[in-house]
């Protein structure tokens, strides 16, 4: 399976970047998917939802189908959450894995970086990460600088790396 990473500090244009990856990528007949880590609780449902109140009632696991989609909730109810590579093997073949997130894990990263945020690239400190797709030239890296703008320059990067 090819994975590649984005990650970044928060407001450094992580899922931005993303959803244009995945947009340019799929325009390219790839089959993409994605996985997201959250720092915090979240939650794909809502209250008073049928599949919430499962939940609720103590189900495990529940899974919502439709005519346009099927997602599968599982409760961790106070286990730990899973790792990176439990959750790759959950999804189905695809083309790429593009996961937004987990700066730590091994897999092969590119740092979005905006000045704006006022934070250090996390780059220097990180041999995971491959290039820095950012809105300014920070000098002094090993590695590529590319313009967080050009998303067909970064898929081409991200491809190459990853032969596809």
């Amino acid at each position: 399976m090819n994975i590649y990473g984005v990650t970044g500090w928060k407001n450094s244009g992580k899922t931005h970047l993303m959803v244009r990856l995945v947009e340019e990528m799929t325009r390219r007949g790839l089959v993409v998917s994605t996985i997201k880590h959250a720092h915090h609780a979240s939650d794909v449902d809502h209250p008073g939802r049928d599949s919430f109140r499962h939940r609720e009632a103590g189900a495990q696991e529940v899974i919502v189908a439709s005519p346009g989609r099927w997602a599968l909730m599982h409760e961790l109810r106070g286990a730990a959450e899973p790792p990176l590579a439990e959750l790759l093997a959950r999804l189905s073949p695809a083309d790429l894995v593009l996961i937004e997130g987990y700066k730590r894990e091994a897999h092969p990263k590119i740092e979005a970086h905006r000045t704006e945020t006022g934070r250090p690239l996390i780059a220097p400190g990180n041999t995971t990460i491959r290039a820095v797709a950012s809105n300014c030239a920070p000098g002094g890296l090993t590695v590529p600088v590319l313009d967080l703008d050009d998303t067909s320059g970064i898929a081409d990067f991200i491809l190459k790396e990853v032969g596809l």
